[in-house]
């Protein structure tokens, strides 16, 4: 007998409960990172993400994610911080800044609005003014950030990894 046998689509691990994760996002450039990011979402149980600008989502990329995510277009990132937080939930800017914390010591609440700004830009001054916190991924050679869609799956798994039921 084979010790490890291939076990392709293997059925989703179930939640106790919803996740209470939202994504927040800035206005991508690259369909494909946008894309990215809702497939990500799809397999981490995650049923929503605002974003903020004309980007569309490929269903190639996103696959069946496309259908169980909810994207909420939105014309700027400003307003929706504000809403989230009047919502309750806790603003985490995913942003190399001064003051940010390291995402192998944060400790994430388990209502969380995870904040990712553009492939260039980033967040805005005013938009970090609004958040309660700042996430940063170290970085060990070149280039000196990780893509967006990646730094994002890093932040979300580690979301996951400390709520694994929901």
């Amino acid at each position: 007998m084979n010790r490890f046998e291939h076990i392709r689509h293997k059925p989703p691990t179930p939640l106790h409960s919803p996740r209470e994760l939202i994504l927040a996002l800035a206005p991508m450039r690259s369909n494909v990172n946008l894309s990215r990011i809702v497939r990500l979402c799809g397999c981490a149980g995650i049923t929503k993400i605002i974003h903020c600008g004309q980007g569309k989502v490929d269903r190639d990329i996103a696959r069946d994610a496309a259908d169980f995510v909810e994207v909420d277009q939105r014309r700027s990132l400003l307003p929706v911080l504000k809403q989230l937080k009047l919502q309750g939930f806790r603003l985490a800017g995913l942003e190399q800044t001064t003051g940010s914390t390291c995402l192998y010591q944060y400790t994430y609440s388990q209502k969380t609005a995870l904040i990712v700004g553009a492939e260039r830009e980033g967040l805005s001054q005013e938009e970090l003014n609004q958040l309660d916190d700042v996430i940063e991924i170290p970085v060990y050679g070149q280039p000196f950030s990780y893509n967006v869609a990646t730094a994002t799956t890093m932040a979300v798994y580690e979301y996951c990894k400390q709520f694994p039921m929901g």
